[in-house]
């Protein structure tokens, strides 16, 4: 089998996680990493056997080129790489993780209507449980689709979703993450107020929250009826969930939510 080549431009959080991700996957990938800061790149490349790299190699070489930078330079460092990308007479794929930013504003930006894939993945990617939505230009064909799915697996699960949809779905699952862990503090602040030990509350708060999301995925219920079944009648559960809900504590979730997605939706046209 052919070994394919991937090019990571920005190695920060999320660019490095699905760099380490694509590093599992289970045939080889040669791995062509570039950051502005170098010697994070090359800390990584040590780390996962990658090739320290410039912008500008991985835009001449690269299959799949993933473009791990913010959406505020992403016109900038596309501006840099346009005219290797103009050069090259072979195949390539531009993998774009940047909130706001079209298929058609990354193609614009390159100069060409080639191959995008516009990913929104989340942190915890970096532990292999990561939610990643994606859509493809039409320029993408089954095959490369089958690629990118295969080498992004270990990251988590990946779901196609129509472009329209992609900034509200980046609301819940990219900005989730830090909600949830906002979360799982609340719930360990109450426990060590209650008189448990710090790390025993942070141990049961994060579990819980880990065992709950997986009933969710697994059982197919809807989390109301998970709910529900927790909360006997004149029962400890309900007068929490009254606490709760005298809080505002669902209004205040689906806030955050739309406030993210409103952000996203400025983001895209600066």
């Amino acid at each position: 089998m052919n070994t394919l080549t991937f090019g990571f431009i920005g190695t920060g959080n999320m660019g490095g996680a699905l760099a380490k991700a694509a590093a599992k996957a289970a045939y080889p990938v040669h791995m062509y990493l570039a950051d502005f800061n170098a010697e994070k790149s090359l800390a990584l490349a040590r780390e996962i056997g990658g090739i320290p790299s410039t912008n500008q190699d991985i835009a001449r070489k690269c299959q799949y080129i993933f473009l791990g930078v913010k959406p505020q330079i992403m016109a900038d460092m596309l501006f840099e790489i346009a005219p290797f990308l103009l050069e090259r007479a072979d195949e390539f794929v531009l993998v774009s993780m940047a909130a706001g930013i079209t298929i058609r504003d990354i193609q614009t930006m390159a100069g060409g209507k080639y191959p995008v894939i516009r990913i929104m993945p989340n942190t915890p990617v970096s532990v292999g449980e990561g939610m990643i939505l994606y859509t493809v230009s039409e320029e993408v064909t089954p095959d490369m689709v089958k690629t990118f799915q295969e080498k992004m697996q270990c990251a988590g699960v990946l779901d196609l979703l129509p472009e329209q949809y992609i900034d509200a779905g980046c609301a819940v699952s990219g900005c989730g993450p830090a909600f949830v862990y906002m979360f799982i503090e609340a719930l360990a602040d109450g426990g060590v107020e209650c008189g448990l030990p710090r790390d025993k509350a942070l141990l049961y708060a994060a579990q819980t929250l880990y065992g709950a999301s997986k009933l969710v995925l697994e059982s197919k219920k809807h989390p109301g009826e998970l709910k529900d079944a927790v909360c006997s009648p004149g029962g400890t559960t309900i007068a929490g969930v009254h606490a709760l809900e005298t809080g505002g504590f669902r209004n205040c979730a689906m806030n955050a939510v739309c406030k993210a997605h409103q952000k996203t939706k400025e983001l895209g046209k600066k």
